[in-house]
């Protein structure tokens, strides 16, 4: 099936976000890691409307950040709001996915953790499979890495909600 649009998947984190961009399910054209030191919100809204005024996607794909039972900050909330508003003022429609439907699409099962979702991610595509990073210990903060992995997930979860 031939999918024309762009699709950016961004995953908001503590510390800044991931983002990937897919033409295709089999196709990542770009990704990164951008860690943001100070006034988060407003610096994450400012590099995102770059990325979206760089690649022009038709797609902004995020992880359900307002609803049970996504468990995010906040500060997350607030700027997943935001980054539906920004999407929705430069033409570019947004798109909510469930955590259940992110591990369905990518691992077939529903209650897989980002781990578990980045591994699937890196088996499939041997350019991302270098910035999978180790399994963290129960008592370790998750890895900025893995906001890539969550990021690109999303992008791909909506080609398969097409």
């Amino acid at each position: 099936m031939n999918h024309p649009a762009l699709v950016l998947g961004v995953h908001p984190t503590s510390r800044g976000f991931g983002w990937a961009l897919f033409e295709s399910p089999a196709r990542p054209l770009d990704w990164g890691i951008v860690e943001i030191r100070s006034d988060r919100n407003a610096e994450t809204l400012k590099r995102v409307e770059r990325l979206l005024h760089q690649y022009q996607p038709q797609v902004l794909a995020l992880e359900q950040f307002d609803r049970e039972p996504a468990r995010r900050a906040g500060r997350i909330r607030k700027l997943g709001a935001q980054l539906v508003s920004l999407a929705q003022k430069n033409g570019i429609k947004p798109a909510i996915l469930a955590r259940s439907a992110i591990g369905t699409a990518i691992t077939r099962e529903p209650n897989a953790t980002r781990y578990e979702i980045a591994q699937a991610i890196a088996r499939d595509f041997d350019a991302l499979r270098h910035r999978l990073p180790p399994k963290r210990k129960p008592w370790e903060s998750e890895r900025p890495n893995l906001s890539l992995f969550s990021a690109a997930a999303c992008a791909l979860t909506w080609f398969t909600e097409l």
